[in-house]
């Protein structure tokens, strides 16, 4: 037996809006006066590969610049709380918390960083908590790049978002 066809209505489908993009062209910062102030969270990780020998250095706690992870930690923090001066259409925010966990991995070898960043507010965190991790990241290159030049940063990215119209996204 033939199965009838059904009908089905021409989807409609809507490219997103870039939010930071104006009717002209021109970037704006968003409107976010009339949203309402939830809890949001994001996180964000990263990786610094390096060759075992550098790795063996931070852990050891023998790095010529002193304890790599807990200033990678310290500069990651600031960056967040910082990020609306380094991002120039972000929202300044009174972040609630801020965690930044290294985790040393001998299969990089190297270490991930991940940062998780919380708010109540109107717009969320995903910016400072990549903004986190990058710096930390970095910190981590600053503070080794005299034993090893070849350091590489690579697979920074969100991992979850909660709160927020949009809902959640876990990558």
């Amino acid at each position: 037996m033939a199965r009838k066809p059904t009908k089905t209505k021409p989807s409609k489908q809507v490219s997103p809006a870039l939010t930071h993009i104006g009717a002209s062209g021109e970037a704006r910062m968003v409107d976010v006066s009339d949203k309402a102030a939830t809890e949001r969270l994001a996180i964000a990780e990263g990786r610094v590969v390096m060759e075992k020998a550098t790795l063996d250095l931070i852990l050891s706690g023998n790095a010529k610049k002193g304890d790599v992870l807990g200033t990678a930690r310290i500069a990651g923090i600031m960056a967040a709380k910082r990020t609306s001066e380094l991002i120039p259409l972000c929202h300044p925010l009174a972040l609630s918390k801020v965690t930044i966990d290294i985790e040393p991995d001998a299969k990089l070898p190297g270490c991930v960083v991940r940062a998780s960043v919380k708010v109540t507010g109107p717009t969320g965190v995903e910016m400072e908590a990549l903004t986190a991790v990058t710096v930390a990241c970095l910190t981590i290159y600053d503070m080794i790049k005299a034993v090893e030049r070849g350091v590489c940063i690579e697979g920074i990215r969100l991992i979850e978002k909660l709160g927020g119209k949009s809902g959640h996204y876990r990558a």
